[in-house]
């Protein structure tokens, strides 16, 4: 059986060009909190924007209980020595009850889009929500 279909089909992913205007603009102009990207067809795409007022609790609501999602988060938090400072997370959310195929085409796609992002400080893997509680996010940040 030829299998050649699946691997061109990952490798040959594309990243619209908002996904990387978007991500410009959260990282240098902080208009976003965070950006929630899919998969639609062969593509990355812009799914949801998070306005700078929106919560860490409302970014964790924003992702399917049960579908794959890129998303990119801007977290604000104080060092120990009292410094205001900023993360921009990468989060792969993969939860255990999504399909085994998208499963494997966000993970085959994952290194290649966040390429396309220049700016990405520390990557989470998730695949239910405690993995990505504030407290993780927090510990991953300092």
């Amino acid at each position: 059986m030829w299998m050649g279909g699946k691997a061109n089909s990952a490798s040959g992913m594309a990243v619209d060009d908002e996904c990387k205007l978007k991500f410009l603009e959260l990282k240098a102009k902080r208009n976003y909190r965070f950006i929630i990207f899919r998969i639609d067809g062969q593509q990355v795409v812009v799914e949801k924007l998070g306005s700078p007022e929106e919560t860490y609790d409302d970014f964790a609501e924003s992702l399917p209980a049960n579908e794959c999602r890129y998303a990119v988060y801007d977290f604000d938090f104080t060092t120990n020595e009292n410094c205001q400072k900023s993360k921009i997370f990468f989060i792969a959310w993969s939860p255990d009850s999504s399909r085994v195929r998208m499963k494997m085409v966000y993970a085959s796609s994952k290194d290649r889009f966040k390429r396309e992002l220049d700016g990405i400080q520390v990557e989470l893997q998730a695949t239910d929500p405690s993995e990505m509680s504030i407290d993780i996010i927090k510990s991953r940040a300092l």
